[in-house]
């Protein structure tokens, strides 16, 4: 299999090539691809989490225990990314100018996000932003930014983060192996 040095990156879309190196990456190094990918998903990326489970690791590990140790290094990756994410935010409702803009935009990000995250923070707070972030096929960044506008506490918003991770991929898995299951 060509690993991701071999792909013609220039074919592929402004973050798709991330993808394919973390889709394609094999050996322990690639916990580490998994760790920054999942960092940069928390605040920057417009992609889904979901895609490091398909990670061809060859770890000597049994199936679970490389998907147990994906899911773990993912988790930690995200709650990383969401420190960064909630510092940004903290920075941002301080900041009227971005709100504003935000607020003016073709897509009302900030009134839908904080309709839907004030709804759970209100009810479940740092238990309903985990909630959130296990949807799986949903791009998280939007929950994450939302919640860390809200929200005050780096550590809390770090663990909700990691056990929202955790509970997403798990989530997928299971969706995964009962459609599999299925056919």
């Amino acid at each position: 299999m060509a690993g991701p040095a071999f792909v013609d990156t220039a074919a592929l879309g402004s973050f798709e090539w991330l993808e394919h190196v973390v889709e394609t990456t094999t050996g322990w190094v690639g916990l580490g691809i998994i760790f920054v990918y999942s960092f940069l998903i928390a605040f920057a990326l417009p992609g889904v989490s979901e895609v490091v489970l398909a990670a061809p690791l060859d770890l000597g590990l049994s199936q679970a225990g490389r998907l147990g140790l994906i899911i773990v290094v993912s988790g930690l990756g995200k709650a990383a990314g969401s420190i960064l994410a909630f510092h940004i935010g903290q920075e941002a409702k301080e900041s009227g100018p971005i709100i504003d803009f935000l607020r003016r935009s073709r897509f009302d990000v900030i009134e839908w996000s904080e309709n839907k995250t004030v709804e759970l923070a209100k009810k479940w707070g740092y238990v309903g932003m985990a909630m959130a972030l296990s949807v799986p096929f949903f791009p998280d960044t939007i929950s994450i930014y939302a919640f860390a506008v809200l929200e005050e506490d780096y550590a809390k918003f770090a663990l909700a983060t990691f056990v929202g991770s955790v509970g997403r991929l798990l989530v997928t898995l299971f969706l995964v192996g009962t459609t599999v299951a299925a056919l």
